[in-house]
């Protein structure tokens, strides 16, 4: 086995620190990857303190990577030597179903995420991309367009694919009116990727001190949700609203903002359930709904339209032994709009 070095959660109270570990032998079916950029995700914070109860130690969070392949097994046929390439947040899927469902597959059993998880054999630990190397089935590695950097690039594969993936479903696109919630890591992807669609996006926002940011990527609106006269105005505005945050919000105020037969789908992880009475919803046939990233075919589809669209996410690269003040930026808010790790870092 292949000798990785990274940094991991060995406890959920303790800072990540440096940890060197064994990649698994690469299959005839596997693709081996240098990686050199990693995303933050907030949820890489929930799972390294467990904060949802499910974490697995020692950990090596991260399902944004960004990399080069350095080794294909025998069978692989979509990927060579040099290629630009990308994992997201799973790395094997539909283990408990007759065949791959590739539209659905995030959502059915057998799912294996690319860290805090075991591999197929059910002992083996899945670690992820804060690291310098992965192995990963042929099948779930990515390919980046020409034109979007690595760094940049790599939060498209969750924050990017968490966004797309909703705004494809519920058909946002000319005529249709569309509020990002949020204006964070996943919101401001929820505005580039949706004004790209053609849909008219309003951000709405706590207050406004986002608000050039949130034109500039495309935006035709932007409101502060603190201003209790911002419910009024856009009440029955909209045909489709995302919800990014995952703090305390008024749920039937939200509704409010709803057309007929309007939509909205939450995609962050509120820490308390939520609170709807039913008239928010029965009232104008509304839907509260969810979404969760996309499957490979879909994340494929989204990074291609990326690339024809120009479309990365804002970053700020940190080196590896930032992270843990990095996560209390997070936390805090205080990042325009997600951080990436240089990898490179590790070796210093």
């Amino acid at each position: 086995m292949a000798i990785a070095k990274g940094y991991a959660a060995t406890d959920a109270s303790k800072p990540l620190t440096p940890f060197t570990f064994e990649r698994r032998e690469p299959n005839d079916d596997d693709v081996v990857i240098s990686v050199q950029y990693c995303g933050v995700c907030h949820s890489d914070i929930h799972q390294a303190r467990n904060e949802w109860g499910n974490s697995r130690f020692p950990m090596v969070p991260g399902h944004e990577v960004a990399g080069v392949v350095s080794a294909v097994g025998s069978k692989v046929t979509k990927f060579k030597v040099g290629d630009r390439v990308g994992v997201g947040c799973f790395v094997n899927s539909c283990t408990q179903c007759a065949t791959r469902d590739v539209d659905y597959e995030h959502f059915l059993p057998g799912l294996i995420q690319t860290y805090n998880d075991v591999e197929a054999d059910g002992t083996t630990p899945t670690y992820g991309g804060y690291s310098d190397s992965i192995v990963v089935k042929e099948g779930y590695v990515l390919s980046f367009p020409d034109n979007i950097p690595l760094d940049a690039g790599a939060p498209l594969l969750c924050a990017g694919i968490t966004l797309y993936s909703p705004l494809r479903h519920w058909k946002a696109g000319p005529g249709k009116k569309v509020a990002i919630v949020g204006m964070g890591g996943l919101g401001h992807m929820g505005v580039k990727l949706g004004a790209a669609m053609g849909a008219d996006i309003t951000v709405l926002s706590q207050t406004l001190s986002k608000k050039e940011d949130g034109l500039k990527f495309g935006a035709k609106d932007y409101y502060a949700t603190s201003d209790a006269e911002t419910f009024t105005k856009l009440a029955g505005t909209f045909d489709l609203i995302i919800c990014t945050v995952g703090t305390t919000i008024d749920w039937n105020a939200y509704l409010g903002l709803l057309k007929f037969d309007g939509s909205m789908v939450v995609v962050g992880v509120p820490e308390h359930a939520v609170p709807v009475h039913a008239f928010s919803v029965i009232a104008g046939r509304k839907s509260l709904s969810g979404s969760m990233i996309g499957s490979i075919k879909e994340t494929q589809e989204m990074l291609d339209f990326c690339g024809e669209h120009g479309i990365t996410s804002e970053i700020e690269k940190i080196n590896i032994q930032d992270i843990n003040e990095a996560y209390e930026r997070v936390i805090k808010s205080d990042v325009r709009y997600r951080f990436v790790i240089d990898i490179a870092s590790l070796a210093a």
